[in-house]
């Protein structure tokens, strides 16, 4: 979580540019379920103006940012765009 957090999020910001409004990061603690194991590891959030905005600044730069994946994880990611609401 350390490097996700302070060598890979950077990273990703310096990349995706203007483009990425904000960013957040959430460690999984656990389930509703007391004591037990998160679903998840961990979300990332990037937030963007437009799923449109992602696709430029995320596709020349996805090599580099998916390659640097195994230097914290070697959980698969699963990719979600979606919209916000609120």
């Amino acid at each position: 979580m350390d490097y996700y957090v302070n060598t890979h999020i950077p990273m990703v910001g310096k990349l995706l540019g203007d483009s990425l409004k904000n960013t957040t990061v959430e460690k999984g603690l656990g389930s509703a379920e007391p004591g037990s194991v998160a679903p998840y590891a961990g979300m990332g959030n990037m937030y963007f103006n437009t799923a449109e905005d992602f696709g430029k600044a995320f596709g020349p730069n996805a090599a580099q940012i998916m390659g640097d994946l195994p230097n914290f994880t070697n959980i698969e990611p699963i990719i979600q765009i979606s919209e916000v609401l609120i």
